[in-house]
């Protein structure tokens, strides 16, 4: 009877092992040999640029460890949105997710910054803000050694615009029009400060809201606009340009550290790539979109974008006004990097 029940507990152990929740496992490979497989999760589902770009990492490694390093991919939100993903890394069970820098404002308040609106003029901006700027460079290190997240490549997601149902032109133009915005500072204030009037709603509603006028337009990437069909029901885009999305792939620093330095260089080799094809994934699907709007009937406007961006910076002090350390001079940075 002894027997059968230490049976059982050496059973009872094994299951619980293999239903760890823990990140990244390891075992030995077929040419005995670590072998280390990592978790990747992310809210963009399967058809999506973000997913591809994922295929491309997790392709890539396999294929240079000989197996040794291999990558599951959890799309569709299925561990959780991008907070929660972003959280499960910083604890050691997620190894690797996807997160705009803006994002991290909610720990880091100083990197909320990169996501108001017309901060950065264009993706080259952004990039140089991040990699060459004290401001980005120490941004970097404080997320690693504080929180665990190892920000190894930041890729560009689109940049969001605006479409209505009247034609805008000029900041004028926006005067008055019930814009569509999501429950965020930085795009209702967008709305606000370039006289619209800021309407949050639930994004399942937005298409009817459109296609009845309950609301006089919205803002998003070219990408959403396109997935959304929001170009059955507005008229006209303007390339307001107002907001430089990025996604940075974000590693846990344990689970980097926990890698031989062979495997090391391979994932990092691995997620140049994937960022690069992200990268040239967006770009050009934004230069076709723009061409097919205008093959749907819609009027495509190039406002002059100054007035635009001296507006909206008027809400800039009072994002300042709860960063630690001096927000004038990572203000300049971000200036002197334009």
């Amino acid at each position: 009877m002894k027997k059968l029940y230490l049976g059982m507990l050496v059973g009872l152990l094994i299951v619980l092992a293999a239903c760890s929740d823990s990140g990244s496992s390891s075992a030995e490979g077929e040419d005995g040999g670590e072998s280390f497989e990592l978790k990747f999760g992310m809210q963009p589902g399967t058809a999506q640029n973000e997913y591809k770009a994922a295929e491309t990492l997790a392709n890539y490694v396999k294929e240079e460890s000989d197996g040794q390093l291999t990558i599951s991919l959890y799309p569709d939100a299925q561990l959780g949105d991008d907070r929660a993903m972003l959280e499960q890394v910083s604890e050691g069970t997620l190894d690797i997710t996807l997160a705009e820098t803006g994002r991290f404002g909610i720990w880091v308040p100083r990197a909320e910054l990169l996501g108001l609106p017309y901060i950065v003029d264009d993706f080259e901006h952004l990039k140089r803000v991040i990699q060459e700027t004290d401001y980005g460079q120490n941004l970097h290190k404080e997320l690693e050694e504080e929180h665990n997240w190892k920000v190894m490549g930041v890729a560009y997601n689109g940049t969001r615009q605006t479409t209505t149902n009247t034609k805008i032109e000029s900041l004028s133009d926006m005067e008055g029009l019930k814009l569509r915005v999501p429950e965020a500072d930085t795009l209702l204030d967008y709305a606000e400060f370039t006289g619209a009037s800021p309407t949050p709603m639930a994004f399942s509603e937005v298409y009817m809201a459109l296609q009845t006028n309950a609301v006089d337009g919205q803002e998003n990437p070219l990408s959403t606009i396109d997935a959304q069909k929001f170009y059955e029901v507005q008229d006209y885009l303007a390339l307001t340009n107002h907001v430089v999305n990025d996604n940075s792939y974000v590693v846990s620093s344990e689970t980097y550290e926990s890698l031989p330095e062979d495997l090391q260089t391979i994932l990092s080799d691995g997620i140049d790539k994937a960022v690069e094809e992200h990268t040239k994934m967006f770009k050009q699907e934004e230069e076709e979109l723009v061409s097919k709007f205008k093959d749907e009937g819609m009027t495509v406007t190039e406002p002059d974008l100054e007035p635009f961006r001296e507006a909206v910076s008027e809400a800039y002090p009072k994002y300042m006004e709860d960063i630690e350390g001096d927000a004038e001079q990572y203000m300049q940075q971000i200036e002197d990097a334009r």
